[in-house]
């Protein structure tokens, strides 16, 4: 996926966009970028890969050459951002967060047109910042033409553009990501993650509405386009996985909504009877953590960490490319504590299922060192669908998912037919699935939260989240 920030200040803000950039690095692991604008050096820019040291090691030497009162920063999963731009709007840095699902199309129909030509990466695709910023030159100022590239794209994008004269930050269209603006005494910031900019002394004046448009300066904030606060459709996900423990997303802070999630979870256990009879409670590192509290808590059974991540050298398990080495490098990180596993039933919360691949190695992990039982609770529903929302995931089919190969292998292409049934414990296919990860991950009972129990947690009107992952539902 990704994030972003930038600041609008009285004073240089390079620090400032350095470290609240660098606070976005649990959003991305593959490039990391600054730019920043001053009337005596112009533009300028630098783009490292942060695949395998962090974003603040690469920046830290280029920081004494670089100034400005504004600057924006970016965190990326995918294209090189920020990349400068010219066009009859002027000179501009652009970044954005999200996918564009049309990019190819779009591209063919500058060419055809022969309105833009692109420089590809060495991918031979074309950076989407670029894109954006081709279909917003065709309008006459920013305002229409982010507008019409909101239009144009299918998929999510939010963007963040450095012009000489202030920020413009625009939320996609329907919300699945937050931009939200901070303010102190020498101006404005806007941001991805609130958290970013309260360590840096900015408090938090709100949050963009879905589509909406604002240029900020370090005098003021101007709206450029209305938002639509009935459009919100902001990603469940965020909460259940991607966020960062201290992060605020309309008004709902992520470790909150995970330690309820998992008082929701130990509730349906005890009120249908499947609670097992275990030592411990624990949770996947980090981010099933929280979700195992809060079924500690309101289980009344004990919660302990059998084993701990061993993550200064490597943050994320998905940091390598390759997904071999993605799985090497997580069973790596796994240090135990053998006196919490040897000859102990255990109950793990983990913050998903996907693959199933470093669950099956983490389970094994767990039976080599002696525990007698693992017991398994996803923290959100089977994932059905592969998001076409936002950039979350590598998979490059639906088949990927585990869920989705069961029920394939199960049902063929009319699998498709049953995945209400399959998602819901309480039926013979919901059960059958079930079953069926528990013999192919070496479980001794399974159980995922249900959509209800999710949306409960986040404490948002379901018709405020988007669960497209889970239910295939779409705006």
């Amino acid at each position: 996926m990704g994030g972003f920030f930038g600041a609008a200040l009285k004073r240089d803000c390079v620090e400032d966009v350095f470290f609240g950039t660098d606070y976005h690095s649990h959003l991305g692991t593959r490039r990391g970028g600054m730019a920043f604008y001053s009337p005596e050096n112009g533009f300028q820019r630098g783009i490292h890969s942060i695949e395998n040291s962090p974003f603040r090691t690469k920046f830290e030497k280029e920081l004494a050459g670089m100034s400005g009162n504004i600057g924006i920063g970016c965190i990326s999963d995918t294209d090189p951002q920020p990349i400068l731009l010219r066009s009859k709007l002027g000179r501009i840095a652009v970044c954005n967060i999200g996918i564009i699902n049309n990019a190819e199309e779009l591209c063919n129909e500058f060419y055809d047109s022969r309105l833009a030509s692109f420089e590809t990466m060495t991918s031979s695709k074309v950076n989407s910042s670029a894109i954006i910023g081709a279909l917003i030159a065709q309008k006459d100022s920013f305002a229409e033409g982010i507008r019409y590239a909101q239009e144009r794209v299918e998929g999510t994008m939010s963007l963040l553009i450095l012009t000489e004269d202030g920020i413009i930050a625009a939320r996609d269209k329907f919300g699945r990501l937050p931009i939200v603006i901070g303010e102190s005494e020498d101006g404005y910031c806007v941001s991805f993650e609130s958290f970013a900019f309260q360590k840096l002394g900015y408090k938090t004046r709100r949050e963009l509405l879905p589509a909406e448009i604002v240029r900020i300066t370090a005098d003021k904030i101007e709206v450029l386009g209305e938002g639509n606060p009935d459009a919100l459709r902001i990603c469940t996900f965020l909460w259940t996985y991607y966020g960062y423990p201290n992060s605020v997303y309309e008004g709902v802070t992520v470790e909150t909504m995970r330690t309820r999630n998992g008082e929701i979870m130990a509730e349906y256990d005890i009120q249908n009877g499947t609670l097992p009879d275990v030592d411990y409670v624990c949770g996947v590192p980090d981010s099933g953590v929280p979700h195992a509290i809060g079924y500690a808590n309101r289980s009344g059974i004990p919660f302990a960490r059998p084993f701990i991540k061993y993550t200064p050298t490597w943050p994320r398990s998905f940091m390598p490319q390759s997904q071999e080495m993605r799985n090497k490098v997580a069973k790596m990180k796994l240090i135990p504590v053998h006196e919490l596993i040897e000859g102990k039933k255990l109950l793990f919360v983990d913050d998903s299922i996907v693959r199933g691949t470093q669950m099956r190695e983490t389970v094994e992990f767990l039976y080599e060192n002696g525990a007698k039982e693992v017991h398994m609770r996803s923290a959100c529903p089977p994932i059905m669908f592969g998001c076409k929302y936002l950039n979350f995931s590598r998979s490059t089919s639906e088949l990927d998912l585990i869920a989705r190969r069961i029920i394939h292998e199960y049902e063929g292409e009319e699998g498709v037919k049953y995945i209400r049934e399959y998602s819901d414990s309480k039926t013979e296919r919901g059960k059958r699935l079930r079953d069926e990860i528990c013999r192919r991950l070496k479980l001794t009972s399974l159980e995922f939260q249900f959509l209800d129990g999710t949306v409960k947690a986040v404490g948002l009107p379901e018709c405020k989240l988007c669960t497209y992952c889970w239910s295939g539902k779409q705006d």
